[in-house]
């Protein structure tokens, strides 16, 4: 004997084997029968196309009756050893192994179709299922395809509108303040006050040199009036001069020529000296005349000299006109009003503070809102001014907003920020860049829902 030599010699020849003998060949009987159960076992699941979708629920099966085989086996095992047992009970238990081993075997098989049974039964649920989920993938693609087929959608857009910063021209403590954060103003409206007496002083001060030279430009325009009428008298005076000079000129010389021609016994030498001194004098008289006439032939000259000084004046008096409409202008600065109509926002300024002269204290949102929206630039094909657009807005969702598209930067994001990039230096990656677009709102803006700047909408554009 091969597997028994170790027990043959140590029991006595001719004795009947234990019966853990017994018990051990059934237990190697047992073992092929189920090596051979279950190997016929994999072949019919393998030819069946069905139970492979559940072949790991058939080896959890087969593990279960293996174990609980196993179980039985221990015990049977046991028992014999526990009784210390006569040959009758040896023949009863070999006997009740036998039929114990019988049931396993019966049951196994029960096991297997009973879960073959199961297999088949849950196959067409499966089916159904996978199925139900391909139709919905393939319905749920159409729907997405037939809803979004020449159309632009995007979420990278955001109200836009003018910002107007206001700023005092004129510097000063302000003494009032008369709006309050997020007020809505009118255009025209006080905002605040500045302290404006220095600024109405030297406006009475501008008042009081325009005056004064509005003054002496009258004064001067009177003295034009008077050389227009003295220049060209002094003229006539200095030509009846002259005339008067050249008479006695020659009343003189024909006196002089007279006494010359006598003979020295009827005249006397005083004589003679008298007439000839009076026709020097009359001589020189003639010349001073001339001169005179000379001096005042150029009236117009005298005339427009008189004009000028009257013009140099009316410079002045501009220049004083000046600098007093300057300083109106600063009385008027120093209340500060709304340029447009819009909502105060940023507001860092109150009452008491210094300003100077271009301090940015508030904003102001003008009325003016828009969509700007970021398109990819491969998004961008087909799309054109005019075209129809829906606008749906995070903060309302029942806010319903129509427009158009008004116009497409001529630039994308990119090339207008700080840093543009450089794609002629280094290694070049292709990233898809955006292009603004604004979108004008032409319906569906409601009074009592504001939108307020840079909140996130999704703008759709109908390409077709």
């Amino acid at each position: 004997m091969t597997d028994d030599d170790g027990d043959s010699r140590s029991r006595p020849r001719g004795r009947p084997r234990d019966r853990r003998d017994y018990i051990d060949l059934g237990s190697e009987a047992d073992d092929q029968g189920r090596r051979a159960a279950r190997a016929s076992g994999f072949a019919a699941r393998r030819d069946d196309p069905g139970s492979r979708e559940h072949r790991s629920a058939g080896f959890r099966d087969e593990a279960r009756d293996e174990a609980e085989h196993d179980r039985r086996g221990r015990r049977q095992q046991d028992e014999p050893r526990q009784s210390g047992g006569s040959d009758n009970r040896t023949g009863q238990d070999d006997e009740t192994g036998g039929t114990d081993r019988d049931r396993s075997s019966k049951g196994q098989g029960d096991d297997q179709d009973e879960g073959a049974t199961r297999r088949s039964k849950r196959r067409p649920l499966v089916i159904g299922i996978a199925a139900l989920v391909l139709l919905l993938m393939i319905g749920g693609g159409l729907y997405f395809w037939l809803t979004t087929r020449g159309k632009a959608s995007t979420d990278d857009a955001y109200t836009d509108g003018n910002i107007v910063s206001i700023a005092p021209q004129v510097a000063g403590q302000v003494i009032t303040l008369d709006v309050t954060d997020n007020q809505f103003v009118h255009k025209g409206d006080p905002l605040f006050h500045i302290d404006p007496r220095q600024y109405v002083y030297r406006q009475e001060q501008a008042q009081g040199q325009l005056d004064a030279n509005t003054a002496q430009i009258a004064n001067q325009k009177l003295g034009v009036e008077i050389a227009r009428k003295n220049f060209p008298a002094a003229l006539a005076l200095a030509q009846a001069n002259l005339a008067s000079a050249k008479a006695n000129l020659a009343l003189q010389q024909a006196n002089y020529d007279r006494q010359k021609s006598l003979p020295k016994l009827a005249t006397t030498q005083q004589d003679v000296d008298t007439t000839a001194a009076n026709y020097q004098q009359a001589k020189a008289q003639v010349e001073q005349a001339e001169a005179r006439v000379t001096q005042a032939m150029p009236v117009q000259q005298n005339i427009g000299q008189s004009q000028q000084q009257v013009d140099q004046l009316q410079g002045q008096a501009e220049q004083a006109k000046g600098q007093l409409d300057q300083a109106i202008l600063n009385v008027e600065w120093s209340v500060v009003r709304a340029p447009q109509d819009g909502w105060v926002t940023k507001r860092n300024v109150n009452a008491g503070d210094y300003l100077t002269a271009g301090q940015q204290v508030m904003s102001l949102v003008t009325t003016d809102v828009w969509v700007t929206a970021n398109y990819k630039e491969t998004e961008l094909d087909g799309m054109h001014p005019g075209q129809p657009v829906t606008i749906t807005v995070d903060a309302y969702p029942n806010l319903d907003l129509h427009g158009h598209v008004d116009s497409l930067q001529r630039g994308s994001g990119s090339k207008f920020s700080a840093f543009p990039a450089e794609n002629a230096t280094g290694n070049f990656i292709k990233i898809v860049q955006r292009v603004p677009v604004k979108i004008v709102i032409d319906s569906g803006l409601k009074k009592d829902e504001p939108l307020p700047l840079g909140i996130s909408v999704e703008p759709t554009v109908m390409l077709k």
